[in-house]
């Protein structure tokens, strides 16, 4: 038992402590590959991902039929509603005969369902059901992403719309061409050649893994509510879409061998194995996503796992390096600073860099833009801002106001304190402004400033 514990710390430490810049390409790949497995089942041990999905197989057996009623009226438009039972019925296809009966109910259901006579409210209701699902697997993907806000709520209607009634078009348009171009003559031609025919062969068999690998990378693009790189979406659905594939046939296998499970469930057991299902596809889903999110933020693959908590000293002093940052490009005419761009300069977490721009923000010291990644400017002239706003602006953002403190007899001797502290930032600072602090010479060669803009 001792050699056991030996051999797992000595492997933990071979793993995390070898430096992976004096190690050749390949065995770097095969360190950060370790690494991601450690992450990954960590986060999975630690319960988060399996409970959100499980949360998702709840909300998708509410939202499932009212899905694809909306989906079938904008397909029935485009006059491809008839491919949605097969695209349905291949989604459940590890679930072997029992799928086949799935599917037939649903179908059954959405066919009941009567878009055009439910009303004004009926609709709304309808769109709602359907919307609650987007916002749900938006907001497992943003946890997965270690994002605390969620997209606006007219930017959100505007976004799951799009994915509602363009998405499913899309889709189908996508499997439509590809169905009619694999069934041409010339390609059946090429398929009967003895070199050609091998590799359209293969092609078709990939198909699968080549569609749900597309679709998976789509979903880590569009749904979490940051910017996220193409490389790393497409390393995340590329592991899924393997896992999801590989998950089904191992699930068809289950099936075929579950004789046992009906005579217990009797007819609750094809309801039981579609849940299961539906929960290994989301957990399976979210899973690419962490893939995702530690692609793109090496910084947070760590041994310990602990979110980085600064202190109050560090983050004063960050926010302080910030707004030089900001104002030296301001006054330079150099590009602005994007949240990326400071998370890889600073190389801290993009979270805990987020959580400081946004108390900023709110502080009207500094404003977003519109554009994609968005990048930070002063939202008042740099001359007029003193430094001391800028540190309160990052101690008194978590406040809550409706926090009252009883302190008493003690509440004169602390408020005398807090003044004398006060009193002495302000005499160590001299109203110094964010403009003297980036250019103590006087220097800068800008001429306007942001209450010109």
């Amino acid at each position: 038992m001792i050699q056991i514990s030996s051999i797992k710390s000595n492997l933990t430490s071979t793993i995390w402590e070898t430096d992976l810049t004096k190690l050749p390409r390949w065995k770097s790949a095969v360190f950060n590959i370790m690494r991601m497995s450690y992450v990954i089942i960590r986060d999975l041990a630690d319960g988060q991902l399996t409970l959100r999905a499980m949360s998702l197989v709840y909300t998708t057996l509410l939202s499932l039929v009212p899905l694809l009623a909306v989906s079938f009226s904008v397909l029935k438009a485009f006059g491809v509603h008839n491919q949605l039972e097969p695209m349905l019925l291949n989604l459940l296809t590890p679930l072997g005969p029992k799928g086949i009966e799935i599917t037939s109910r649903i179908i059954e259901f959405v066919e009941n369902m009567k878009v055009g006579v439910l009303g004004a409210l009926g609709l709304l209701l309808l769109f709602y059901t359907v919307v609650a699902l987007i916002q749900k697997i938006e907001r497992a993907f943003n946890y997965t992403w270690r994002i605390k806000q969620n997209r606006p709520l007219t930017q959100r209607f505007s976004d799951y719309l799009s994915i509602i009634i363009i998405g499913p078009v899309l889709v189908f348009s996508a499997l439509g061409i590809t169905a009619s171009v694999m069934s041409t003559s010339l390609m059946q031609q090429f398929a009967a050649t003895e070199l050609i025919g091998p590799i359209i062969e293969i092609v078709t068999r990939l198909m699968p893994y080549m569609l749900i690998i597309v679709a998976f990378t789509f979903f880590y693009i569009f749904i979490p509510n940051t910017k996220v790189k193409f490389h790393a979406a497409l390393i995340g659905a590329l592991v899924a879409g393997i896992l999801w594939e590989t998950a089904g046939l191992a699930f068809a296998s289950f099936i075929a061998t579950s004789a046992k499970y009906t005579a217990i469930y009797s007819a609750l057991a094809t309801l039981i194995m579609f849940m299961i299902w539906l929960y290994l596809s989301w957990l399976i889903l979210l899973v690419g996503a962490s893939i995702a999110y530690y692609t793109q933020n090496h910084e947070r693959m760590t041994l310990s796992g602990h979110e980085l908590e600064l202190s109050i000293k560090m983050k004063e002093k960050l926010v302080l390096l910030i707004m030089l940052l900001v104002t030296k490009n301001y006054y330079h005419n150099k590009p602005a600073w994007s949240l990326d761009a400071l998370t890889h300069h600073f190389n801290i977490p993009s979270d805990t860099l987020a959580d400081i721009m946004q108390s900023l923000e709110h502080s009207g010291i500094l404003k977003s833009t519109a554009d994609d990644p968005p990048v930070f400017l002063p939202a008042q002239p740099l001359d007029a801002t003193p430094v001391k706003h800028v540190l309160e602006a990052i101690r008194s953002d978590m406040d809550d106001p409706t926090l009252k403190i009883s302190l008493h007899r003690e509440e004169n001797i602390i408020n005398k304190l807090t003044h004398e502290i006060d009193a002495a930032i302000d005499t160590a600072l001299q109203n110094k402004t964010i403009k003297d602090l980036a250019f103590p010479s006087g220097s800068g060669n800008r001429k306007d400033d942001a209450s010109e803009n």
